[in-house]
């Protein structure tokens, strides 16, 4: 998947793939998590807030199913 640079001091990258709903994270510290059934406009929220890492523990991180993937 294909993740574009963040300005974030959590995370260093940001990927979607539209056809599985998959919102892919890579963190400063190298650790990759992919979050599933996550719709288009919660990825486009997430691309425009003004704290990535806010808006992650927020919006994401409890509420969609996710895996370690690196």
């Amino acid at each position: 998947m294909e993740r574009y640079s963040v300005a974030s001091s959590n995370i260093a990258s940001i990927g979607y793939d539209a056809d599985v709903e998959t919102l892919e994270i890579e963190f400063l510290n190298g650790s990759i998590y992919q979050y599933f059934n996550v719709p288009q406009n919660m990825y486009d929220k997430i691309k425009q807030a003004g704290s990535k890492g806010r808006f992650l523990n927020t919006y994401i991180k409890n509420a969609y199913p996710f895996s370690r993937v690196g």
